[in-house]
């Protein structure tokens, strides 16, 4: 696993071994919670130590007696005679523990050294003496002592917190604290992995142990490593506070000290005593366990009538006094566990809705599922609500089936009922879902449906909406300006009497976004839109139209606005809880990534997407597109299954919308050479594009006929398709060297002149587009050109080792630690080369194992051309 999140500590720590090595000497205390990686910390630091510098770690052990001088019995072979004589004198009773002491303090005053003493809350009495001994006199020797220990394990009465008070007036004695991973990290360490990013963090907390386990066993609920890990924690505790830890387990995550008190008497030294072993904390009048996977550990072991009577208790305890609004779901939570119909049908529906005006959306759709489970006692009234608001809770949580079955409920209670509106509004939500699940067609015929149904009706605020809906999907669907505005005039003259400013901002947006996609202007208009939606409107409604500007950038190849659009969109997103939005920004994300040239990085991004359990359809068609044009433009053989397991997922129209499936696959043949598919590929495609206004496909699509022998039909065309097509290959190349795309800049080239075969050629080269080269170099020979050899590039010859950046990117996963095959896996390439590469920079760097080339050289990455 990557050492995340560590970079602080070790560079602190790497600077005391320095330190203390050329004198004074110091003591480093690294502590954290269990599996929180201070032995990672420690291995690390050990690898990155000078080759001069002796490392010596011993380790404590949680042995019910622990060995007298246990750790330094570990590290005595590589100490020195006279200490390890002295340890065997302390075992044989020749020799004082002290002895030992002054013997180790003369041996690390002659060795500079790291000595290293793991988890110290398992020592025993005469290691901590040592410690203290020598933490006294560490000023005059030239070694680091580190020691590790479990904080969430030692209480006020442990030796270690002795130790502590007596190190706090040193001045040479440093503290470091291991903190959880952040959600970013846990979404890094989950990349290539089926498992949801969000789901792994709430359950791990960002503990690196934790989420290791999960990711290593991710068809089990709970990994067996974890649950003997949980199980060994809570062999040595007492009966009573065995209770207390499966009553904390069934009550729930965060648990008042009052509820506790409420269901098991007098709790308080049971309590302590679990606290002290580490597993649950307290914070004010508030206690629970440390990891969500922990409580889910001991709850699975406690047994199923014992969790139904500590259930009903809580209710029970929670219902005598006042109910406020915060204890909703607590409430509800406690009844679905009791299995008591009514008072899940009292909570669980105001739970659900305080968590959705909240943004609470994952927790929403939960509640609203448990009061679904007893829907069936409700009236019809009471059932259809209940179904929208799960409808709504599941979609904007990422649960997109979910959410449109609920919805195709809701619409037919409503027809069931006769409330016309309110099926109106219904098919209207529905619409707005199902093209990102990728059915276009069905999406617009529902939006039609919704609008007929509503202008049966009095018009009004839910009419405006459907006619808005209409002008998004014309939009998304190309179907030209005036379309857009027939259908945002209609909303806006509804809107203006229901005062709905919503409809105002997104009307403006979309007929300014079908400007952009027809001619390139509104832009500036789009951005204020967005920024409108962000400082005042509905957070599902400004994410929609933060991820149509991503999509409006990506798709005019524009990769500053590109970059620019995804990294609002992302960190809106985040903030305001909308998975399946930001799935879908960065699904484009990654193809602005593509267009820029960074295509591992892309194919990075794209593998995130596609191993999120959660992603919507467009996002995966988007990524495995992604995926199948950067395998085609290596040249690797499978890059069509990623193609048409992409086309697979949406339907035709949603393809013709998002602009890029054809336009891929018209590629990936021209680059394995098969022309006639190139122009059978790109011949459909227009076809279907024949009543809408898509330049930036259509130009495109028109380009690769022509470069496949083939002639063109006049069709729409965007700036550099449209150069390109009038014999402008100078022209088309400069605008996608301003729009930041290298590989369409090098594409255009090719029908210019030698030099520009030989920019296009370098390009190529430096992309690492074999079929590519392959057709320049055939190209160039054909035309009698002899390719110019060039120098090392300017960022091969700013490195001190003259280091490629291929080089450098393959030097930062030795650093990790990974074999030829990681590396292989991680940068897109095969084993054999990635082993070329660690050959190449073995002997550029002089050294001759993969472990000096990570020691020789930690400076930053030059940067990418």
């Amino acid at each position: 696993m990557d050492l995340l999140e560590r970079e602080t500590v070790l560079r602190d720590l790497t600077g005391h071994l320095k330190a203390a090595v050329s004198g004074p000497g110091r003591l480093a205390l690294v502590r954290g919670e269990a599996g929180i990686g201070k032995s990672a910390v420690v291995r690390r630091l050990a690898q990155v130590a000078d080759p001069h510098i002796r490392v010596v770690i011993g380790a404590c052990d949680p042995l019910a007696t622990p060995r007298p001088l246990g750790p330094l019995l570990d590290l005595a072979p590589r100490l020195g005679d006279e200490v390890r004589a002295a340890l065997t004198g302390t075992l044989t009773g020749a020799c004082r523990s002290d002895e030992v002491y002054d013997r180790l303090l003369a041996d690390l005053s002659a060795y500079p050294s790291l000595l290293v003493v793991e988890d110290i809350h398992w020592a025993d009495e005469a290691t901590l003496d040592l410690l203290r001994y020598l933490a006294r006199r560490l000023p005059g020797v030239p070694s680091l002592v580190l020691a590790t220990y479990r904080d969430d394990e030692i209480g006020r009465t442990h030796d270690v917190t002795a130790l502590l008070g007596t190190l706090a007036g040193y001045p040479w004695v440093y503290r470091h604290d291991l903190t959880a991973l952040s959600r970013r990290s846990v979404a890094r360490l989950a990349t290539g992995h089926a498992v949801d990013a969000e789901e792994l963090y709430h359950v791990s907390a960002g503990n690196p142990f934790l989420v290791t386990e999960i990711l290593a066993a991710p068809a089990e609920a709970i990994p067996a490593t974890v649950r003997e890990s949980v199980a060994g924690r809570l062999a040595g505790l007492s009966a009573a506070a065995r209770r207390a830890v499966d009553v904390l387990a069934v009550l729930g995550a965060r648990v008042p000290l009052s509820l506790l008190a409420g269901v098991l008497p007098a709790p308080e030294e049971a309590l302590d005593e679990a606290v002290a072993c580490g597993i649950v904390r307290t914070h004010g009048q508030v206690t629970g366990f440390r990891h969500e996977l922990t409580r889910l550990a001991v709850l699975e072991t406690v047994p199923a009538a014992y969790r139904l009577r500590t259930h009903r208790q809580a209710l029970a305890a929670m219902r005598s006094g006042p109910v406020a609004e915060e204890d909703l779901p607590l409430l509800a939570e406690h009844a679905h566990g009791a299995g008591d119909a009514a008072a899940v049908l009292e909570y669980a529906p105001a739970a659900a809705a305080r968590a959705a005006a909240l943004g609470a959306h994952r927790e929403a759709a939960a509640q609203y599922a448990h009061a679904l489970r007893y829907a069936d006692r409700l009236p019809p009234e009471q059932r259809v609500s209940l179904m929208e608001g799960h409808s709504r809770a599941c979609l904007l949580s990422g649960r997109l089936d979910e959410g449109i079955a609920s919805r195709r409920t809701a619409v037919r209670l409503r027809r069931a009922l006769g409330d016309r509106l309110g099926e109106g509004e219904d098919l209207r939500w529905l619409s707005c879902w199902l093209w990102p699940a990728g059915r276009a067609a069905e999406a617009r015929r529902t939006g039609l449906e919704a609008v007929r149904v509503l202008e049966g009706l009095t018009p009004g605020r839910e009419l405006a909406r459907a006619h808005l809906n209409l002008c998004r999907l014309a939009c998304y669907g190309h179907e030209g300006e005036a379309a857009v505005a027939g259908h945002a005039g209609k909303a806006l003259a509804l809107a203006g009497r229901s005062g709905d400013a919503e409809v105002l901002v997104q009307a403006r947006f979309h007929t300014a976004a079908a400007r952009v996609l027809s001619g390139g202007r509104g832009w500036e208009e789009c951005e204020r839109a967005v920024a409108d939606a962000m400082a005042g409107g509905p957070p599902p409604d400004a994410g929609s139209l933060a991820l149509v500007l991503c999509w409006l950038a990506a798709l005019r190849r524009d990769a500053a606005r590109t970059a620019a659009a995804v990294s609002r969109a992302e960190d809106y997103c985040l903030d305001h809880d909308l998975p399946a939005y930001l799935l879908c920004a960065r699904a484009w994300g990654s193809w602005g990534l593509l267009n820029r040239g960074l295509w591992s990085r892309a194919a990075d991004a794209a593998q995130k997407i596609l191993a999120h359990p959660g992603s919507p359809p467009v996002a995966q068609a988007l990524a495995l597109t992604v995926r199948g044009l950067v395998r085609a433009r290596q040249g690797r053989p499978e890059a069509w299954p990623p193609l048409d397991r992409a086309a697979s997922l949406v339907d035709p129209d949603c393809l013709r919308d998002t602009g890029l499936g054809w336009e891929a696959r018209a590629e990936a043949a021209w680059l394995a050479g098969d022309h006639e598919r190139v122009r059978t590929e790109a011949r459909r495609a227009l076809t279907a594009l024949a009543d809408r206004t898509h330049p930036w496909l259509s130009g495109s699509l028109a380009c690769w006929i022509r470069r496949a022998g083939g002639d063109p039909p006049p069709v729409p065309a965007a700036g550099p398709y449209a150069r390109e097509l009038a014999g402008d290959w100078a022209g088309a190349a400069a605008h996608w060297d301003r729009l930041g795309c290298p590989y369409d800049a090098a594409l255009a080239r090719l029908s210019g002149d030698a030099s520009a075969l030989r920019r296009a050629l370098a390009a190529f080269e430096a992309l690492g587009t074999r079929p590519a080269v392959a057709h320049t170099r055939s190209l160039m020979r054909a035309r009698g050109i002899r390719p110019v050899r060039q120098g090392p590039r300017p960022a091969t010859r700013a490195n001190p080792y003259r280091l490629t950046n291929r080089e450098m990117d393959v030097l930062k996963l030795l650093d990790e630690g990974l074999s030829d095959a990681e590396i292989a896996a991680r940068l897109y390439i095969s084993p054999k080369t990635a082993g070329h590469h660690v050959g190449a920079v073995l002997t550029k760097l002089g050294v001759h194992t993969r472990h000096e080339a990570a020691r020789k050289h930690h400076g930053p990455d030059p940067e990418r051309g």
